[in-house]
C-alpha cells in the first residue's frame, strides 16, 4: 500500500541535497535555506495543528460526557418510545423513579407501566402528539417495582427514532406535591367537620373559624376575626382556670377540658373544647387551634348509641344484648332473694307467609302492634324484648319461692299473652288473624344463662310441633330427646358415605290401570337403628343442610334409573317424579347441578319431573319462576306437591311453567262422605282441567276413595290401594306382573 508522502520530509532532503552538491565551503544557496527555514514554519504548523486536534478531541469526549451526565442524571425521568408503544431509551433517572431496571424497561409497553385508569387516557394523548407538533404534558399515575404509585407529570413531543415517528417523554414527579395538596384537601374538610373550630395567632387573636363555629356560638366569621375568644367567655370560670388553661398549652402544648361559653344571643352552653399548639419549622409555637362541640348534643348522641345497642329499632323493646344483661342481673337477683323466675319465648305463627303474601311493610306493622299487646299484657318490672324476625321474648323475676306457683304465675302470664296475641289485628286496611307459640322455662340461681335460653327453646320447639297458638314449658324429657337427635344427625351424616340411602318407588296409576311412572320415595337402612323412615329424619335433614347433599344423590340415583329404564320398551316411557327441598331448590347454582347430572346420566329429561310444595314456590315467587322456567328449557316438567294445603293465588299459579296438580292425601282421606272434602277434591279437579293442567291424587287407599276420584275426572292415583312404596327389584316385578316390563 502506497504511503501518503511526508511534505516535511521532502523538503528536507531537497534542502540537504543542495548542501552536499555545493563547493566545499561554499555558503548554501538561497533556495536552500529558504527550504529549511519553510520545513521549520510547516513543522510547527503541523504540531499546532495535532495540538489543536487533541484538544478539539479532549473537548468532544467532555461535551459527550456532559451530555450523557445531562441525560443519564437530569433531574427528570426521560424515556422515548416508539410508536408502538415500545421503550427505546430510558435514562437512569427514569429507571430509579421507577425503581426498575434498566434493562427490564428497554422494548416494554410505556402504557403498562401505568395505572389501569391512565391507560386509555395516554393512548389519546399519544396518538395526539405523534400526529402534531409542539410539546404536550399530561399527569400520569405509573406503578413503581415495589408496589407504590408514582405521580408523575409527562412533558412529551414528537421525535424521530431511526427516521421512524417516536416519542420523547419527561416525567417529572409530583407524587409529594399530590400527596400535600391531598392533604390539604383532607384538612380542609376536617376543618368544615361538625365540631366547631377556630384558629388564633399566637397572641390569641382569632384569624378564621368554621361553618360550625356560627353554628354553634351565632357569631359569622366576620364578626370575630381580629378578636380573642374572650368574646365568647361567660364568666363563669375565673382568672385562675384561665391561668392554667395557658400554664399548659405552654408546657404540653394542650388543653382539653369542659367550658361554659356565651353564645351571641345570651344563652349559655357547655362545650368540650380541646386547644392544641402549632409548632412552626423551628420549633416555635405559630397559631392555636381550639376545636369544640356541645356537651348537650353528645349527651343526647351517646342516649342514642345507646338504644341502638340495647334495644330493637322497629319496636324499641329490648334487643339480644340487653336481654342477655338482664338475664345477668336476674340470675343475681334469684340468688339474692330465693324466689324463681321465668323466661318465655314467643314465635309468631306462620309470620312469613304474611312477609310474603302482603309485603315486609304488613310484617313491620303486625311486629309493632304485637309489641304493644304485650306490653299491656306483663307487669311493669317485666323484660320485653326482640331478638330478630318475629321471636319475642318475656323475663319474669321474683315469682316465688315455690316451683308450683312460679309455674302457675308463669302460665297465667302466658296465657294472657296467647289470648292478647289471639285477637284480630288491623293491618292496612285488612283484618289478620294470627296466632303465636310460647315455650317457659323457669330458672334459680343455679341455672346458667345458657342453660335458660337452651330450655325455653326447647320449650317454644315443642309448642311449634303440638299444633301452634299453644304453649309449653320445659321438660327434661325434651333434653333427651334432643340428645337423641343430635345422635340421630350424626348418624345421617355418615348415611351417604356408608351407602345406607335407598330409593324406593310408589307406582303412579291412570284409569286403565297401567302404571305411568313413580314417585322416588327416600328411605335410610341403618344398620343399627334398622328402616329408618323419612318422617324420622329428614326435617332433622332440612335443619342441618344435609338435605342438599342427600338431594342430589336422590336426582342422581333417579336419572341414573332413568337412563337404565330406557333400554327396554316397557319402562322407557315410565316417568320419575323427585321431591326438591326447598333449600336445595334455593342453591344458587341448582339449575347448573341439574343440568350435570343430566349430562353425566345421559337420562331424557322428559321422564324427570320434579316436585315443589307450594310454601316453596310461595317464598320467592320471581326466583321460582325463574330457575322453574330455566329448567323448563332442558325439558324437565314440574308437579305441585301438597296443593290446597298452602295459600296459592291463581295468579301465581298461572305464571307457573306447571304440568300437574297433586291433590293432598288430607282431602283424599275422608272421601267419600266429607262434604268440604269433596268439594275441595272436585274443585282440584276441575281447576287443573281449566288450566290445562294434568292431577294425581296421592293417598288413595280404598276402593272407595278411588272410584269418588274416577267419577269426577281425576284421572292419575297412587296410594296403598295400588301399591305401597317398592325396592327397585319388587318395583319392576310389579310392572311384570301388569305386563309392562320384560
Amino acid at each position: 500500500m502506497n504511503k501518503k508522502p511526508d511534505r516535511g520530509k521532502s523538503l528536507r532532503g531537497a534542502a540537504e541535497a543542495q548542501l552536499m552538491l555545493s563547493p566545499a565551503n561554499a555558503q548554501p544557496q538561497r533556495p536552500a535555506l529558504e527550504l529549511l527555514h519553510e520545513l521549520q514554519v510547516h513543522q510547527i504548523e503541523l504540531e499546532m495543528q495535532n495540538e489543536a486536534l487533541r484538544q478539539a478531541q479532549v473537548t468532544i469526549e467532555q461535551s459527550r460526557d456532559r451530555y450523557v451526565d445531562l441525560y443519564e442524571f437530569a433531574p427528570v425521568g426521560i424515556l422515548t418510545a416508539t410508536s408502538d408503544g415500545l421503550i427505546a431509551k430510558v435514562n437512569l433517572t427514569c429507571s430509579a423513579m421507577l425503581r426498575k431496571e434498566r434493562k427490564k424497561l428497554l422494548n416494554q409497553r410505556f402504557d403498562l407501566q401505568l395505572l389501569p385508569e391512565d391507560r386509555d387516557r395516554w393512548h389519546r394523548q399519544a396518538r395526539l402528539a405523534l400526529q402534531s407538533e409542539g410539546k404536550h404534558s399530561c399527569e400520569l399515575a405509573l406503578k413503581r417495582g415495589d408496589g407504590a404509585v408514582l405521580y408523575a407529570l409527562a412533558d412529551y413531543q414528537r421525535t424521530e427514532i431511526d427516521d421512524a415517528p417516536a416519542l420523547r417523554v419527561a416525567l417529572t414527579d409530583i407524587t409529594q406535591r399530590r400527596q400535600a395538596e391531598e392533604d390539604l384537601r383532607i384538612a380542609a374538610i376536617a376543618f368544615e367537620s361538625e365540631e366547631g373550630m377556630m384558629v388564633a395567632d399566637t397572641h390569641g387573636v382569632i384569624i378564621r373559624v368554621n361553618r360550625a363555629f356560627t353554628a354553634l356560638t351565632g357569631y359569622s366569621p366576620q364578626e370575630v376575626m381580629g378578636k380573642t375568644p374572650a368574646l365568647l367567655r361567660s364568666e363563669r370560670h375565673d382568672k385562675a382556670f384561665y391561668d392554667a388553661m395557658w400554664q399548659s398549652l405552654r408546657d404540653k402544648r394542650y388543653w382539653q377540658g369542659e367550658v361554659w361559653n356565651r353564645q351571641k344571643n345570651g344563652d349559655l352552653c357547655a362545650v368540650w373544647l380541646t386547644i392544641t399548639a402549632v409548632a412552626a419549622p423551628d420549633g416555635t409555637v405559630s397559631h392555636y387551634v381550639g376545636s369544640f362541640s356541645d356537651i348537650t348534643q353528645n349527651k343526647l348522641a351517646a342516649e342514642e348509641i345507646f338504644r341502638l345497642a340495647y334495644f330493637d329499632p322497629l319496636t324499641h323493646l329490648a334487643n339480644r344484648r340487653r336481654l342477655l344483661d338482664r338475664l345477668g342481673q336476674a340470675l343475681t337477683t334469684a340468688a339474692e332473694t330465693g324466689r324463681l323466675g321465668a323466661i318465655l319465648f314467643l314465635d309468631l305463627d306462620n309470620f312469613k307467609t304474611l312477609n310474603d303474601t302482603r309485603g315486609h311493610d304488613s310484617g313491620d306493622l303486625l311486629l309493632l302492634e304485637v309489641a304493644q299487646r304485650m306490653h299491656d299484657s306483663v307487669r311493669a318490672g317485666d323484660t320485653l324484648a326482640r331478638l330478630g324476625g318475629d321471636e319475642f321474648v318475656v323475663l319474669l323475676e321474683n315469682l316465688s319461692a315455690h316451683h308450683g306457683e312460679a309455674a302457675a304465675l308463669a302460665n297465667q302470664v302466658g296465657q294472657k299473652l296467647l289470648h292478647s296475641l289471639d285477637q284480630p289485628y288491623q293491618l292496612k286496611g285488612f283484618e289478620y288473624h294470627g296466632t303465636v307459640s310460647i315455650g317457659v322455662g323457669l330458672f334459680h340461681a343455679q341455672d346458667t344463662i345458657e342453660a335458660l335460653l337452651k330450655h325455653a327453646d326447647l320449650a317454644l320447639y315443642q309448642a311449634k310441633s303440638g299444633g301452634r297458638n299453644t304453649l309449653r314449658f320445659f321438660d327434661p324429657a325434651m333434653q333427651a330427646e334432643l340428645d337423641a337427635r343430635s345422635a340421630l344427625e350424626a348418624d345421617l351424616r355418615q348415611a351417604l358415605v356408608k351407602q345406607e340411602l335407598r330409593l324406593y318407588y310408589q307406582p303412579q296409576i291412570d284409569l286403565q290401570g297401567r302404571v305411568v311412572g313413580a314417585e322416588v320415595l327416600l328411605r335410610w337402612q341403618h344398620a343399627e337403628r334398622g328402616m329408618v323412615l323419612p318422617r324420622e329424619f329428614i326435617s332433622l335433614a332440612e335443619d342441618c343442610g344435609l338435605i342438599v347433599p342427600i338431594g342430589l344423590w336422590v336426582l342422581e340415583s333417579a336419572c341414573a334409573q332413568l337412563r337404565a329404564w330406557q333400554s327396554d320398551p316397557g319402562t322407557a316411557a315410565l316417568q320419575l317424579a323427585v321431591n326438591v327441598s326447598a333449600r336445595q331448590f334455593r342453591q344458587a347454582d341448582f339449575v347448573d347441578q341439574v343440568r350435570s347430572i343430566l349430562q353425566r346420566s345421559e337420562a331424557n329429561p322428559a321422564y324427570l319431573k320434579l316436585e315443589l310444595t307450594e310454601s316453596l314456590v310461595l317464598a320467592n315467587v320471581a326466583d321460582t319462576i325463574s330457575k322453574m322456567q330455566a329448567l323448563k328449557e332442558l325439558g324437565l316438567g314440574f308437579a305441585l306437591d301438597d296443593f290446597g294445603t298452602g295459600f296459592s293465588s291463581l295468579s301465581y299459579l298461572t305464571q307457573l311453567p306447571l304440568e300437574q296438580l297433586k291433590i293432598d292425601k288430607s282431602f283424599v282421606r275422608d272421601l267419600p262422605g266429607n262434604h268440604n272434602n269433596e268439594i275441595i277434591a272436585q274443585t282440584i279437579v276441575n281447576m287443573g282441567q281449566s288450566l290445562g293442567l294434568n292431577v294425581i291424587a296421592e293417598g288413595v287407599e280404598t276402593a272407595a276413595q278411588h272410584q269418588f276420584l274416577q267419577q269426577h275426572g281425576c284421572p292419575l292415583y297412587q296410594g296403598y290401594w295400588f301399591s305401597r312404596p317398592l325396592p327397585l327389584a319388587e318395583f319392576e316385578r310389579f310392572l311384570q306382573a301388569k305386563g309392562q316390563a320384560g
